[in-house]
């Protein structure tokens, strides 16, 4: 049997998994990675990374798989990291993590040379001090010792393994697009923009499609990881391209719900959709992007009413007893409406100052209506946002912890009056994901729309089809729901 090593270098954890060339996974090992935490600053080893990624990549021939049965290497990784190296390739210092926000006057002062108009027309974004640009001239301006060594930046996690492997200084177009410096639609840098701010736009990597080759495994890094000399290496993506593929969309008009504590509605387009909070990505399949819109508000509600309805000392059975409650509630939770914008919200209304609240109650609601009412709440808030977007939706399909909460699903069936897609081996879907960029890269299948075909072809893929009589009672619910947030608002 022929192997692919698929891996993440994620925020919290280095990943990898052995997929077979049919898609199924057959070994899979995760090592923790320390992030680094000073005042406002965050930041991570990058060599930390590579040797997560050498003992993982070890451990995989120790299980007894060869390296001759090795075809490939793919990964993805966290995005909007600055990894800044020499011309060997160590790095001159830590990576600045994608969530650091040490450069926000860096990030005004590119906006005044360049135009913010003029940016986000080329990117498809906003731009501001979490991005790569911005922290590359904080760079300059605040570490110039460290500056004057930087030969080439990287954009992802995974890019940094790549060139451990390969000695060549690449990123992908996904990755590429949270840099502030990609033109989305011509995937080019804008070569103009680092001059403009006394930056050589020599230090900017190759751009390159996540199914095409990097490059190949070094004798060094042979050595270093066992693999065979002269190992394809591809390109990869960044996570929310991963995670995009693994929810089984790759079409205009297709969209994915991600329920994790906080979650976002993404959806495939043939074009970047210019709305305000709106991130626009590259995606692998060429030629298309994700939109993706971020919410506050999803599983953390989940988690509030699982713990507030729980006897303290029952805490650790929290989700099993609230799935029970949930059962036996009915659609509409008797009259019952929450708006669930526990922690403020940023989409489909920007408030970071409302919170949520229960409408609605009477002597006869009972706590099955107060749990169902929360996940109906983040259900329509969902709604009110794909609406927002304007396309009508072809295909949903949901992932996150929330979508193993089998009513929530049926709710989301429901309130939307479309069928979800929810796969039950979620958490090794994005393995399989980026597997595909290989599959692709090799010639073993045709386009990525064959991995998410076959997904939704597959034993562990569940529809949840609206019933007729739910829809209609909560698209009048709907219409009431909206009037929610005006009257939360107006109370001083």
């Amino acid at each position: 049997m022929k192997y692919i090593a698929t891996f993440d270098i994620g925020t919290t954890a280095v990943k990898g998994v052995l997929i077979d060339v049919n898609g199924a996974p057959a070994y899979s090992r995760s090592i923790g990675i320390e992030t680094i935490y000073e005042d406002n600053f965050k930041e991570q080893r990058p060599n930390d990374w590579y040797e997560a990624f050498c003992a993982i990549s070890k451990e995989f021939f120790a299980q007894g798989f060869a390296p001759d049965d090795i075809t490939g290497i793919v990964m993805s990784g966290q995005m909007q990291d600055l990894i800044p190296v020499d011309k060997s390739g160590r790095p001159v210092c830590n990576a600045i993590l994608y969530s650091d926000g040490r450069a926000d006057e860096q990030a005004r002062e590119i906006g005044k040379i360049i135009g913010l108009r003029n940016i986000a027309e080329s990117t498809g974004n906003n731009f501001d001090g979490s991005l790569p640009f911005s922290k590359l001239l904080w760079i300059k301006q605040n570490q110039p010792n460290v500056f004057e060594r930087i030969y080439k930046v990287l954009i992802s996690s995974k890019d940094y393994v790549i060139l451990k492997l390969t000695a060549f200084f690449v990123t992908d177009v996904t990755s590429a697009s949270t840099s502030g410096l990609m033109d989305i639609h011509k995937k080019l840098w804008n070569d103009a923009w680092a001059d403009a701010v006394g930056i050589d736009k020599a230090v900017l990597p190759k751009l390159l499609y996540a199914d095409e080759k990097a490059g190949e495994v070094t004798n060094k890094a042979s050595s270093e990881t066992g693999y065979k000399a002269g190992t394809p290496v591809y390109a990869g993506t960044g996570d929310a391209g991963a995670t995009t593929l693994a929810s089984g969309i790759t079409k205009d008009g297709e969209f994915n719900i991600n329920l994790g504590t906080s979650g976002w509605v993404a959806c495939v387009s043939s074009d970047i959709l210019a709305k305000e909070n709106v991130f626009n990505l590259s995606a692998m399949p060429r030629d298309s992007y994700i939109n993706v819109v971020p919410f506050f508000n999803a599983g953390n509600v989940h988690k509030w009413i699982s713990k507030t309805l729980t006897k303290d000392d029952e805490q650790h059975l929290k989700y099993d007893y609230v799935d029970r409650i949930l059962e036996q509630s009915v659609p509409g939770s008797n009259g019952l409406m929450f708006l669930p914008y526990l922690a403020g919200e940023r989409f489909p209304v920007v408030d970071t100052g409302i919170r949520g609240g229960y409408y609605g109650i009477s002597p006869e609601t009972t706590k099955q209506d107060m749990a169902r009412s929360c996940l109906e709440g983040v259900a329509f808030s969902i709604r009110q946002g794909i609406e927002s977007i304007g396309r009508r939706p072809m295909k949903i399909s949901m992932i996150g912890g929330g979508a193993q909460v089998r009513v929530w699903c049926q709710i989301f069936a429901d309130v939307l009056n479309h069928e979800i897609l929810v796969y039950k081996n979620a958490e090794i879907l994005p393995a399989v994901a980026i597997a595909a960029a290989a599959l692709v890269g090799e010639g073993r299948i045709p386009d990525y729309h064959a991995f998410t075909d076959s997904l939704q072809k597959s034993d562990n893929c569940i529809c949840y089809k609206p019933k007729a009589k739910s829809a209609e009672l909560y698209d009048s619910i709907y219409s009431r729901y909206l009037s929610l947030y005006p009257a939360f608002k107006s109370i001083k």
